[in-house]
């Protein structure tokens, strides 16, 4: 890789998205396939569904009102298989709660990029996939805080005030501005665009042949 600027992927997703789940294990088999590129990842917020209230809503309702019932099983039927893929286990059963991942979005924002960020990422899809948790409470998100070695204490204090909110919000609609429709969207080097779950092989070849490319920037170095 040249060595006069440092690859980074952006990956706008939202942890309430199972298919960013699927795409962030194949982002993570992708690295493995090309170990001579070690690109800086970023986590950008999504949100699938902004209007869910603070409190979260029933998953079922929730599912209901978007797809109807016998689409949402059909579709979760192929996620599951998706996932098994990728060896994730999705539990969707023990999901009670549809959260406002907002706070959640916060927690990702306040880690540091690359590896402590992958760790609560990470983690918030675990929580809340695997384990059925509620990712809008504060206590879960902890959870995930204490697992990345984060400073527990201070994410418990900025949890309890509205910091980052306003700006979390903003880089969500810069995603909406940029034409980010969908998630997970990969943005490599600020430019290149994948979109969807794309497979390892996939991700793989394009961070080989862009980290050969010229670096021209664009509007992805305003998000932050």
């Amino acid at each position: 890789m040249r060595e006069m600027d440092e690859m980074t992927v952006d990956v706008v997703s939202d942890v309430m998205c199972p298919w960013c789940y699927i795409g962030k294990r194949r982002l993570d088999r992708a690295q493995v396939m090309a170990p001579e590129v070690e690109p800086l990842v970023r986590w950008r917020p999504f949100q699938l569904d902004a209007t869910i209230p603070p409190e979260g809503m029933d998953r079922q309702e929730y599912l209901d009102k978007k797809f109807g019932r016998e689409q949402a099983t059909e579709i979760y039927k192929k996620i599951y298989e998706a996932g098994e893929t990728e060896g994730i286990i999705f539990a969707f059963d023990r999901i009670a709660k549809s959260p406002n991942t907002i706070n959640a979005h916060r927690l990702i924002r306040w880690a540091q990029p690359g590896h402590q960020q992958d760790v609560v990422v990470d983690r918030l899809f675990e929580l809340f996939f695997c384990e059925g948790e509620d990712i809008g409470l504060d206590a879960v998100l902890l959870d995930a805080a204490r697992e990345a070695e984060m400073d527990v204490d201070l994410v418990e204090e900025v949890l309890a005030t509205d910091r980052d909110i306003e700006g979390v919000k903003k880089e969500i609609q810069l995603a909406h501005d940029l034409g980010v429709q969908g998630v997970p969207t990969f943005i490599i080097n600020r430019q290149h665009v994948l979109v969807g779950a794309q497979p390892a092989e996939v991700l793989a070849d394009a961070l080989v042949q862009i980290s050969q490319e010229p670096d021209f920037g664009s509007e992805m170095e305003e998000m932050g």
